[in-house]
């Protein structure tokens, strides 16, 4: 069973269910989440969706990224 993560739930409550999720986004190019702090201030009202246009990378590439993951993204 694959693990679900929502687009547009905040990164902090991705990370919160599944801390993997940190190692998997700042291999990305998700750098500011490993930063301390990060995720308690950025990270509640940052959205997977949001940061993924902030930092310019397509929907497939983080698809692809968490499938190898185990993970399953739904809009």
């Amino acid at each position: 069973m694959n693990k679900v993560l929502k687009l547009d739930e905040s990164i902090y409550e991705l990370v919160s269910r599944h801390p993997e999720v940190t190692g998997i986004m700042v291999g990305l190019g998700f750098h500011d989440i490993a930063k301390p702090g990060m995720l308690q201030t950025a990270g509640r009202f940052m959205t997977l969706s949001k940061g993924m246009k902030l930092k310019r990378i397509e929907l497939e590439t983080v698809r692809l990224a968490f499938q190898q993951h185990g993970f399953e993204i739904i809009e």
